[in-house]
Formats: C-alpha cells, sequence, structure tokens
C-alpha cells in the first residue's frame, strides 16, 4: 500500500489505541464514584440529547409523511444542567440530536454552554452533532464557533431525483450537500456522511456512495434498516420495517469489493459502532468507509451509550421498551446528587442487548424521531 494510505485514519489511534485508551480511562474512573457502569460491566461515555422531536423531512424509513410527532421539549437551561450532571458521572462525549437538531432555537447558546462543561479529569466534551443538514450551511460556522467539535449529516441519496423519493422533500439534495461543504469550511471536518440503505430505494448507490466520499472528502457510514419507523398510514408510501428490507454488511461489503481490494481499518475506541474498511489502492485508497450493522452484526457487548430524549425521558438501550423519567425527578425537587443517584440506579439495569428478528421481539413504543437520532 502506499505510506499516504488514509490521511484520515492516520490522524486517529494506532490498532492498539483501544486497548490504551480503556487503560487510561479505566484509571481515572474505574475507581471512582464518577464512573457509570451497568450490571454488565460496560462503562457509558456518551450520552446522546434530543432537543426536538421535529423534523422537516419525512424519510421513508421514518416517518409517515403526515403531520408532526407529538411531544415537549425542554427549556434549554434544563438539557444544561441535566448534561452537567451526566458530564459530571464520567460522560465524556454528547451529541445533539433530534428530529432535526437545527430547528431547535437557541441551539448555539446550548452547544455554547455545553463546550464550557469540562469532565472529571478536566478535559473537554467530545461535542458532536447529527444533522440532516438542510439548514446546516447556514449554521455550520457559528456552531464551530460555539465549540461543536464533529458534525455527521444523514445523506440517503447521491442525485437528487433518488434523494426526494426517500427524503419527499423536493430540492433538498443542493441544500445537504451545501451544508456538508460549508461544515467542511468550518474546520468541522471530516464530515460524517451516514446513509441508510433501503432495499428498493436506494440499495442501487452503494458505489456511487463510495465515489461520493472520495469527490467531497467525507466519511462515509453506511447503516442498516432497523425498526424504528412510525407505524405506515394506510395510503402513504412510508416503508415499514422487515428484514427483507434489510441491505446487511456482508452484502455491502461484497459490492464494494468488486470496486477494489478492501482493508479492514482499526477501530478508533472500544465502543465504536461501525466496522471501518478503506481501499488498499487506487484511486479510492484514500475513502474511509463503516459500517454499522446492529441487524446483521449486533455490537451491544461494547455499547457506552445512554439517550435523552426531548421530553426529558432516559433511555438505556435505543430499543427499550421503558422509559425513565429524568425530568420528572428533576422537577420534583431533587438536586444533582439526587439526580446522579437516580441515574446510577437506571444506568445498573441497563439491557444487555437488543432482540432484533428474534420470535417475540417487540419494536420500541417510541419511533427514531422521537427517540433521537
Amino acid at each position: 500500500m502506499s505510506s499516504t494510505l488514509f490521511p484520515i485514519a492516520a490522524q486517529l489511534p494506532s490498532s492498539d489505541a483501544p486497548a490504551a485508551r480503556q487503560e487510561g480511562t479505566s484509571g481515572r474512573h474505574s475507581e471512582s464514584e464518577s464512573a457509570l457502569v451497568d450490571s454488565h460491566g460496560r462503562r457509558l461515555t456518551d450520552l446522546r440529547v434530543s432537543v426536538t422531536g421535529r423534523c422537516n423531512f419525512r424519510c421513508l424509513y421514518c416517518r409517515t409523511g403526515q403531520g408532526e410527532p407529538a411531544g415537549m421539549e425542554l427549556p434549554l437551561a434544563e438539557y444544561e444542567r441535566l448534561a452537567s450532571v451526566f458530564v459530571s458521572l464520567g460522560i465524556e462525549k454528547v451529541r445533539l440530536t433530534g428530529g432535526e437538531p437545527l430547528l431547535r432555537e437557541g441551539l448555539v447558546d446550548l452547544t455554547a454552554a455545553l463546550g464550557r462543561l469540562r469532565t472529571p479529569a478536566g478535559e473537554r466534551l467530545d461535542l458532536a452533532l447529527t444533522t440532516n443538514g438542510f439548514g446546516l450551511a447556514k449554521l455550520a460556522k457559528p456552531l464551530a464557533e460555539a465549540g461543536l467539535s464533529r458534525v455527521t449529516v444523514s445523506l440517503d441519496a447521491v442525485d437528487s431525483e433518488t434523494f426526494t423519493r426517500v427524503t419527499r422533500v423536493p430540492g433538498g439534495f443542493e441544500k445537504v450537500l451545501a451544508g456538508i461543504r460549508a461544515a467542511q469550511d468550518a474546520g468541522l471536518g471530516p464530515v460524517k456522511v451516514n446513509c441508510v440503505l433501503l432495499r428498493g430505494y436506494n440499495d442501487g448507490q452503494i458505489e456511487a456512495f463510495a465515489e461520493f466520499a472520495q469527490r467531497e472528502r467525507v466519511i462515509l457510514r453506511f447503516i442498516e434498516f432497523m425498526p424504528l419507523e412510525e407505524a405506515p398510514t394506510p395510503g402513504t408510501d412510508a416503508k415499514a420495517w422487515s428484514r427483507e428490507a434489510v441491505v446487511s454488511m456482508d452484502e455491502i461489503l461484497t459490492r464494494l469489493r468488486a470496486m477494489g481490494e478492501l482493508v479492514a481499518l482499526p477501530p478508533t475506541h472500544s465502543s465504536e459502532t461501525a466496522r471501518r474498511f478503506g481501499f488498499a489502492d487506487g484511486a479510492m485508497e484514500n475513502v474511509e468507509i463503516g459500517i454499522i450493522a446492529p441487524v446483521s452484526h449486533p455490537f451491544c457487548n461494547h455499547c457506552s451509550r445512554l439517550r435523552l430524549t426531548a421530553d426529558g425521558k432516559l433511555r438505556t438501550c435505543l430499543f427499550s421498551n421503558e422509559d425513565h423519567d429524568l425530568l420528572a425527578e428533576m422537577r420534583s425537587g431533587a438536586d444533582d446528587e439526587g439526580l446522579r443517584q437516580w441515574i446510577r440506579r437506571v444506568v445498573r439495569g441497563k439491557e444487555e442487548r437488543h432482540h432484533i428478528g428474534e420470535a417475540g421481539f417487540l419494536k420500541p413504543l417510541r419511533s427514531m424521531v422521537q427517540i433521537g437520532g
């Protein structure tokens, strides 16, 4: 391989770094009261905070296309307080999500407030954002200046026609592409681009996505279709989840290998959800492609995530059928130490794994847009 292979990967830890990072964080927290550890021995370091359930897209794998999902949004000061409590418990990474987080008024101010938080070790948060990118061209620079570290953009097609078919937003592709480029210009690159593959809709674009990643200098992530959509309304074209609609990791890799030799890249940390690959040589050698495969290759055994919904519920698993009402606990008058004790109790009950595709599996009562992406 070329000595310049994977310039993006060169910025990341080497193949033995996951173990080193695990040892380093363990040394700070394993014996500390600040650590959040579940009953399966997993340390929780990542918090996803949904700041709104509203979304201006109607993606086929998520939305019915009818109306807006109901739900409240917390005052920004309450998100800030709750985030501060979680950080005091050892949370190192906060990702702002939705719905579509760029729709939330005051998002830049909230980002700045979270950017001032410090971990128990005195370090800055890894502060990230997942967005559909529609409004990112205008907000990329203010968010970067407020302290945002990274941005991930959901993009489910690389041409306007397919994009409109999947998202039901005419003219949206050009705005999202402008948002990706603005994020790069604002110093939020390399931007990650997430694509949910849906059989019969955008699964013909796997190769085109790899070429898009090379052309636009983005990190690509393919995501398997998960059973988290709103219940389809009769007469709409929304897509209900089925195993047959899932484009699996193995199928994606077969298609990519037809483009060139693939090599596995080492994980950047022990709880990484994506399996990372690059092309060994040729025109595509600087492209990084990750595959997040919760359906065909679950990664529950090293899950490090918690989720806070836009209405203040704590979820210990994306596929949980139980919400824990953290907002009610806070508004009942609990002080920060009381909230920490409550969170520790909830975390100890975190599920060992999800059960997608197994007999008796029940979809979550909330859809992805209500839980937070």
